[in-house]
């Protein structure tokens, strides 16, 4: 649940922080999901659908990881001489 303490009396940064929590959270997406009936087959295909799209979100990351290990600038010991 997400919970903001105001400081200051800042509000505005309050009410940022707020909807950043409940975007993260995902509060704005199941609201949308139960305010009309979705049937099982469609239901079915959506959580396929983002379980695709995690899964190449994921590889996607491990992809720039390995490839930034191999691209930065690490010079082995026995390059430097040592």
């Amino acid at each position: 649940m997400a919970m903001v303490y105001v400081k200051d009396n800042n509000i505005e940064f309050a009410i940022k922080k707020l909807k950043k929590q409940v975007a993260t959270e995902g509060i704005f997406r199941d609201f949308k999901f139960h305010n009309f009936y979705e049937k099982p087959s469609e239901k079915k295909v959506r959580k396929t659908k983002e379980a695709k799209r995690r899964h190449a979100k994921a590889l996607r990351k491990k992809r720039e990881r390995e490839n930034s290990v191999h691209t930065s600038h690490y010079r082995r010991p026995e390059a430097r001489g040592l």
